[in-house]
């Protein structure tokens, strides 16, 4: 067996010899300036519309601000999944982070004009939509940049670093409205700045060589039609088919539910509920120390996980995040305290993020890159579908000032729920491979994907 001093430098190792790679180091940097730019303009929309002191804010347009930042994923996440498998991902990354500048721009300026409804919303609708094609292209193309066997700690190392860059680019968005000002003024320069994140996305996506991210063939009907229209049922079968993958993302399911009614009473109560508690902020200042505490759980997640599944096997791990999750809810959720609520938010991400992890580590490992990009999008479509079902299902019961303790309790359940139907779903692929679950890593049997390769 393994052991943990082993483990850790086996990581940093594998880390310094990723980082080694040029191309790896150019997707690395992309993922990183999109993700900060998409942390910055989130944050920077969600304080012009919750804690604008010119707006007025509701239960319900809480929930139509989710769906704005949320739909867009589940509505262009099949068309994203089969183009991928279709189109040379270095284009879609160019041509998506240049777009997307231009509704950032677009969205801003709705801002700074005061509007609100259905133009600020369908422009917000387009940077999020457009934002789906740069995930899932960063994701599927990792396979390309990096060896097999350092896939996993590859793929552990930039997803944490890209979460946590999202959280600085949260953190920016708050300190540029301090500058700026919380009106529709300072609101729209600062959701403007995320532009900074896109072109400079899109200029290191753009010197990659043509057809260096993939797809290296194509799995798919000639016309892209048809290749649209069947990318999400293409992407379902190949999760159905297999067992490690179907039920990670039932757990990261049953985790999104969870989380997003906790997200909801969270900014209900920062906004309308909490006062100061000695350091600890309410309002805008305390959703920031909400990032900040995230961001901590994200990073340690990034840290552990490996060495949890070297200790526990995927199962384990996955079972014991929800494990933890489930009693966050009720130890440090219930109470509805500023300070224990910064404190569930740690725990909350730090669970979430373990299960995130072993999620895409079994689809990048487990799933060929012949249809990954479609796996890709119906993770994302279940992902944030599930998050604004939520979401909106709290916001039409949920109290002005966030105080539920029925809503807490149902997302323990929640919680508790998934657990089992995770370990029941897990044992379809058992008589397979029984020692499938005890790496994050794929199994030893399965063909690698083939190398990266230029088209012609």
């Amino acid at each position: 067996m393994t052991s943990a001093g082993t483990t850790t430098a086996k990581h940093h190792l594998g880390v310094r010899k990723l980082l080694a790679v040029a191309d790896f180091r150019r997707l690395f940097a992309t993922r990183l300036a999109a993700q900060w730019g998409d942390g910055l303009f989130q944050a920077g929309l969600a304080g012009a519309v919750l804690f604008n002191p010119e707006r007025h804010t509701d239960p319900l347009a809480v929930a139509a601000g989710f769906a704005v930042l949320l739909l867009p994923y589940s509505v262009v996440g099949p068309f994203a999944g089969a183009l991928l498998d279709r189109w040379d991902r270095r284009r879609v990354l160019v041509v998506a982070n240049l777009t997307r500048a231009v509704f950032i721009l677009l969205t801003a300026s709705a801002v700074g004009l005061g509007l609100d409804g259905v133009p600020l919303y369908t422009a917000a609708l387009f940077v999020t939509g457009v934002s789906r094609f740069v995930g899932s292209g960063l994701s599927a193309s990792l396979p390309h940049v990096v060896e097999q066997d350092h896939l996993v700690e590859a793929n552990a190392f930039v997803t944490t670093s890209g979460a946590l860059t999202s959280v600085l680019g949260a953190a920016c968005a708050v300190g540029l409205r301090q500058l700026l000002g919380a009106g529709d003024g300072g609101s729209a320069w600062t959701t403007a700045f995320a532009v900074v994140g896109s072109l400079t996305a899109a200029f290191l996506a753009s010197r990659f060589a043509k057809g260096r991210l993939g797809p290296d063939q194509v799995d798919e009907p000639s016309r892209t039609v048809t290749a649209v229209a069947m990318g999400l049922l293409d992407g379902g079968r190949a999760a159905w088919r297999t067992p490690s993958v179907a039920a990670a993302l039932l757990a990261l399911l049953a985790h999104r539910v969870a989380f997003g009614v906790s997200l909801l009473l969270t900014l209900l109560l920062m906004r309308n509920a909490f006062t100061d508690v000695g350091p600890f902020k309410a309002g805008m200042a305390g959703l920031g120390e909400v990032a900040v505490a995230g961001g901590a759980g994200i990073l340690v997640a990034g840290l552990v996980t490996d060495r949890l599944v070297d200790v526990l096997g995927r199962k384990g791990t996955v079972g014991a995040a929800l494990g933890l999750a489930a009693a966050t809810q009720l130890g440090l959720g219930l109470p509805m305290l500023l300070p224990t609520t910064l404190a569930a938010s740690f725990f909350l991400t730090f669970a979430g993020q373990v299960v995130k992890l072993c999620v895409d580590a079994a689809v990048q490992s487990d799933i060929g890159d012949e249809v990954r990009g479609r796996v890709f999008a119906l993770y994302d479509t279940l992902f944030n579908a599930t998050q604004v079902a939520a979401v909106s299902a709290a916001a039409a019961v949920v109290p002005l000032d966030g105080r539920s303790p029925g809503l807490i309790i149902a997302a323990t359940t929640a919680y508790l729920i998934g657990i089992p139907a995770y370990l029941l779903l897990s044992r379809r692929g058992e008589a397979v491979s029984p020692s499938s679950d005890h790496r994050l890593s794929p199994r030893r049997n399965r063909r690698p994907p083939p190398p990266a390769r230029s088209r012609r």
